[in-house]
């Protein structure tokens, strides 16, 4: 497995896709619980959020678990995770992309020293910059923040996943509402560029608001997501599932994240992602933010 990542842009030469990479050396909507799926215990399951997925030899970070209304199941993280294009490709409704049916590999542990431990295997499912591209979107908000994709499980893996975010717990359901400028937001991040440091991974942070017409929610965090982390979870301060990271700013906002809203993101995939009861599960384990 090849251990370097791509380095990507979004919204404009300013914002850089926050995982994506580099080479290497609220009110909620309530979620129904899923009856058919007996998910590992949080403590033991190989596949969960945060876990590192790579594709052709980018690293990114899994968001949530989801499933359909024939109980596939799937893990989340940024269409960006499959892009082709150069720094420059930052419209998800013309940037190149791998092709739906692409493999992508669960990592544990996967660093700048080491490979890490594959721990399981999926295909791209659904892409948001590809479903764009086929619909000919011409919504200009949705072009630049909709940035989501979805990884359906091997049947043979399936066993090894669990829903919970590691460390907060969660999510209690989908919020629906976004956030607003001062709102406490949480997130893991599994960047390989941090060596495994595992304290690193969970982030505390805050809200700068809204743009893109709801579509995106810049924020900061301590520390901020970079490339590696892109398509992590955030959580609000319900534990809600708020948004997936996607970029990484350098002005105006230095330092600060873009996180799309993943109310508007699976919205997009429910209605033309072609996945008949596609749906966020909830975690198993309670929300807890205590950092």
């Amino acid at each position: 497995m090849r251990t370097h990542t791509k380095f990507l842009t979004i919204a404009s030469a300013a914002v850089l896709v926050a995982g994506g990479a580099m080479s290497a050396p609220a009110s909620a909507k309530p979620v129904k619980k899923q009856a058919t799926t007996s998910w590992a215990p949080a403590a033991t399951a190989s596949i969960h959020p945060g876990v590192q997925m790579y594709t052709d030899g980018a690293q990114c970070t899994a968001n949530f678990v989801y499933t359909d209304g024939a109980g596939a199941t799937y893990v989340g993280y940024a269409a960006h995770c499959a892009g082709l294009g150069e720094a420059t490709d930052t419209n998800g409704c013309d940037a190149g992309s791998l092709p739906l049916g692409t493999r992508v590999e669960f990592v544990e542990g996967g660093s700048l020293l080491s490979e890490g431990t594959r721990v399981g295997s999926g295909t791209l499912a659904y892409s948001s910059w590809l479903t764009m591209q086929q619909r000919g979107e011409t919504d200009e908000d949705a072009c630049a923040y909709n940035d989501l994709a979805l990884v359906k499980v091997d049947a043979a893996d399936v066993s090894k996943v669990n829903p919970s975010v590691p460390f907060w717990g969660g999510p209690v359901a989908l919020n629906t509402t976004g956030t607003a400028t001062g709102d406490t937001v949480y997130s893991y991040g599994n960047s390989s560029l941090r060596a495994g440091i595992e304290t690193l991974s969970p982030k505390q942070g805050t809200s700068l608001g809204t743009e893109g017409n709801g579509w995106s929610h810049p924020v900061y965090t301590v520390t901020p997501g970079v490339p590696g982390d892109s398509g992590s979870a955030f959580l609000d301060a319900e534990g809600n599932a708020l948004g997936t990271l996607s970029t990484l700013a350098i002005a105006p906002l230095a330092g600060s994240n873009g996180v799309g809203d993943l109310a508007h993101e699976l919205g997009y995939a429910q209605q033309h992602g072609g996945i008949s009861g596609l749906r966020l599960v909830p975690g198993t384990e309670p929300f807890s933010p205590i950092l």
